[in-house]
């Protein structure tokens, strides 16, 4: 296979590089630690370089970034587009850097509206993947630390809104009193009852979550309920929180194109499927690469597919 571009997703704390042919095929690649808090006390030119290096790429291979490489903080700031956004013109407004290779910085995208002012770098690329795909209306949901809920209307972010659940759950685990309740359990299962229940119970009555995120730790101190159910119910509780939250911006869901991978996709899949939401599943890693190379092939090859 003939390399075509190496693709970066270059996020705060993490570095992922894919080299890949002109039908997005992987030959090599190369991952670390190495995001942009590491980058910018070790330079990004210098990280960059020995992961193109380390795959072998050749001299003159372009290459095309996402994410947080494009920060005011980051290697060189990409500005935001503004929503509604087509997703076409990450491309467009890309920035270029470097002299001996053309190495292009795509942009975020931000939402100036004083209810729900926002910011994404890294996920519309993902959605840019999503789009050229086939998925180029309906809503997206994307799971993480601050998980992303987009509406996407004909391959265009009309609007969207990040959810702080991931860490929520960290800072609530980690620094409050149910770190006592939460000792030596097992992660959440999306299979376990008390989740799904959780769920439920959040999307119904979300004013009560924070009572009866308590009641994970009161619950077993009084013989009312199961210890080993803590992690289950205190993820289910945020999640639904966040459903019911998505369901107040954006009404009536009935399906959702989710795009994550791992426990955390699970997750959200079994508290979509609990709420009755049809759930269209994307592989985030693959949805990354297919907008890079979509971006890729619009840049320096045809024109990008679907977008």
């Amino acid at each position: 296979m003939t390399p075509f571009i190496a693709a970066v997703d270059w996020g705060t704390s993490s570095f992922r590089l894919w080299l890949l042919d002109a039908d997005g095929q992987v030959i090599a690649e190369s991952r670390s630690d190495e995001g942009m808090m590491k980058a910018r006390d070790i330079g990004f030119a210098s990280v960059l370089d020995r992961h193109l290096d380390d795959v072998s790429a050749p001299a003159e291979l372009p290459v095309v970034i996402c994410g947080m490489a494009g920060a005011k903080q980051g290697w060189r700031e990409a500005n935001y587009l503004e929503t509604p956004a087509a997703l076409k013109e990450l491309v467009e407004n890309s920035v270029r850097i470097g002299a001996k290779r053309p190495i292009h910085i795509l942009p975020g995208i931000c939402q100036r509206d004083v209810r729900y002012p926002d910011v994404m770098r890294g996920e519309e690329t993902q959605l840019l993947g999503a789009v050229a795909e086939g998925t180029r209306s309906g809503l997206v949901c994307m799971p993480g630390t601050h998980s992303k809920w987009v509406q996407l209307d004909e391959g265009r972010v009309t609007r969207f809104s990040t959810f702080m659940t991931g860490e929520l759950y960290a800072a609530i685990a980690g620094h409050t009193i149910l770190k006592l309740a939460l000792a030596d359990q097992p992660d959440a299962s999306p299979d376990a009852q008390a989740f799904s229940r959780a769920v439920l119970r959040a999307m119904e009555n979300p004013e009560q979550v924070t009572a009866r995120l308590f009641s994970i730790r009161s619950g077993p101190l009084l013989g009312l309920a199961e210890a080993a159910e803590g992690a289950a119910k205190l993820s289910g509780e945020l999640i639904g929180l966040e459903l019911a939250g998505a369901r107040a911006q954006f009404g009536r869901v009935e399906a959702v194109t989710l795009v994550g991978a791992g426990k955390l996709f699970e997750l959200y899949r079994a508290a979509l499927e609990a709420a009755s939401m049809k759930v269209h599943p994307v592989d985030a890693d693959a949805a990354v690469r297919a907008g890079l190379l979509s971006a890729g092939t619009a840049l320096f090859g045809q024109a990008v597919a679907g977008a």
